[in-house]
């Protein structure tokens, strides 16, 4: 990896003035991600970026159900059937 791919971390008690972008997967789980580097596979951006504590922000406001959306599928169709029942 170059000086130029590695993610820069701020030392202790610097402030990290990375930009950085809200993403998501197809579970409907949230990151965070620098924007120099290239979204990985399986993930998109949601249109939200800037500072770090910005985009933890938008992460706390928004993922309000934590479950991944297979699960919460599973969850509700078999609470569907249930009460069919």
């Amino acid at each position: 990896m170059t000086q130029a791919q590695q993610t820069p971390s701020a030392a202790a008690g610097e402030a990290d003035d990375s930009v950085y972008t809200v993403v998501i997967n197809d579970e409907e789980q949230y990151s965070i991600w620098p924007t120099f580097r290239a979204v990985p596979a399986g993930w998109r951006e949601v249109g939200v970026s800037g500072p770090k504590a910005a985009c933890l922000a938008h992460i706390d406001a928004v993922w309000t159900d934590m479950r991944p959306a297979s699960l919460r599928r599973h969850m509700d169709e078999a609470a569907s059937k249930a009460s069919a029942s």
